[in-house]
């Protein structure tokens, strides 16, 4: 392990003596285990046990439901429904941006939805439809590379319907957008981080208007002021936060108008041009994890002591021997589960960063690009040729992989993380949607 090797951070802090903790359930519907990218909880960990460990296409698969068009999406799941995004192309020059549902007990497409214009992908991973969907069990809010964002209900009717870069400007993303919305009670907030007016924005999910929009124009250059994270929700004693990774920065704001309580800089010291960010933060109690400079570094920071103007000292722990550049890490009970994306699979200590276990996947040609997910006593991670490997158990000091399984949708790319539905898996491949389970 490294030692802190920071820049003292540029700092505009809101000073709070208010201890940090991640929040905890709330997301509008409880009742679904996975209403956004990365879980109710956003620590990519599927309630429940009993999930399957081994499958193939002609053992385990319930069934198969083809996606039209080109998406990286990750599904959510609430009221018995699954909703993914795709590109729906309807002719050589034309493609459209449709928000689907399907039946999370048969596989069935119930309804599906346009949104726009599809603007299509920039790099051979990507597409206009790689933000993941969030739902709050009444209506779906789906976002794409075009711009659009828009608020379905659960029967498949727009209930509103809005373009940011008509209202705010123009994308000037090098690639293809991969922040996801935000779900929280009273509000879906959205961040645009680019070269260029960056910000964050909230809206009121029954009628769209704009709650707040708050600056995030911070001192970063070339590509790496451009993030494809996914903000995270916190909260800073009774009042609900947001932290925002990106732009060589971990901001911190609150959720009820979005003005800045705390900032660390100091993640690009050597002001490189081009560690643009991808991998979003996890947090377990007073603690945020942010990968960074394309996956050579983890640093982790106490919250508390970050909103209480201590700079660089609210730094845990700083890795430089290992991260991820594009999977977000998973964690529980305070392990964090760090998925390299050339197959180095850590388990650290999240108190101290110390490396508690590690695992080698199989060498290939194929990287990680999905995020992985504790499920049960194991974790599972996938791989952009579909191929899931299951690691555990979990509760032995030194897991190991205990299945390797393949489906016959191998066609890269697989970007789409897998996630729970009831004791069952859902992964999305490169044009299928397969539900596993025993």
């Amino acid at each position: 392990m490294s030692r802190n090797c920071f820049a003292i951070p540029t700092l505009s802090m809101f000073v709070l003596s208010a201890i940090l903790t991640p929040v905890r359930g709330e997301s509008p519907e409880l009742s679904s285990p996975w209403p956004q990218w990365r879980g109710a909880n956003q620590n990519g960990v599927a309630p429940g046990n009993g999930f399957p460990q081994q499958w193939s296409e002609s053992e385990s698969v319930l069934w198969n439901a083809r996606v039209p068009g080109s998406g990286g999406s990750t599904p959510v799941v609430a009221a018995g429904h699954v909703y993914v995004t795709a590109g729906e192309k309807k002719s050589e020059n034309e493609g459209v941006n449709t928000l689907f549902a399907f039946d999370a007990g048969t596989g069935k497409e119930t309804w599906r939805v346009a949104l726009g214009g599809d603007t299509g992908g920039k790099h051979r991973k990507g597409s206009g439809s790689n933000p993941s969907a969030v739902t709050d069990g009444k209506n779906v809010y789906a976002y794409f590379r075009s711009g659009d964002l828009a608020c379905v209900s659960v029967a498949g009717e727009i209930r509103w319907k809005k373009n940011l870069q008509e209202l705010y400007g123009e994308d000037t993303l090098w690639w293809d957008l991969g922040s996801s919305p935000l779900l929280t009670e009273n509000a879906i907030i959205v961040a645009v981080m680019q070269t260029g007016p960056s910000y964050l924005v909230a809206f009121d999910p029954t009628s769209g208007d704009e709650l707040w929009k708050t600056k995030r124009d911070l001192d970063a250059p070339e590509e790496a002021a451009q993030s494809y994270s996914t903000p995270l929700a916190v909260t800073i004693g009774s009042e609900k936060a947001i932290a925002v990774m990106g732009a060589d920065h971990l901001t911190l704001h609150a959720l009820s108008d979005g003005r800045e309580l705390g900032r660390l800089g100091g993640f690009n010291p050597g002001a490189e041009k081009y560690f643009r960010s991808i991998s979003s933060p996890v947090a377990l109690g007073n603690i945020i994890v942010c990968p960074y400079a394309r996956g050579d570094t983890l640093t982790a920071v106490r919250m508390d002591d970050l909103v209480a103007g201590k700079g660089k000292e609210s730094i845990a722990w700083f890795r430089d021997d290992l991260g991820s550049d594009v999977p977000t890490p998973a964690a529980l009970d305070g392990r964090v589960f760090v998925a390299g994306d050339k197959g180095l699979i850590s388990c650290l200590d999240i108190k101290n960063g110390k490396t508690l276990w590690q695992v080698e996947l199989p060498k290939s040609r194929m990287a990680i690009s999905s995020s992985p997910l504790v499920a049960g006593n194991q974790l599972y991670v996938t791989r952009e040729d579909a191929t899931t490997y299951v690691i555990g158990p979990l509760d032995q000091a030194k897991p190991e992989i205990i299945a390797t399984n393949q489906l016959a949708d191998d066609e890269p790319f697989t970007v789409a993380s897998l996630v729970p539905v009831e004791n069952d898996l859902l992964l999305r491949s490169k044009n299928t949607l397969h539900r596993i389970g025993d």
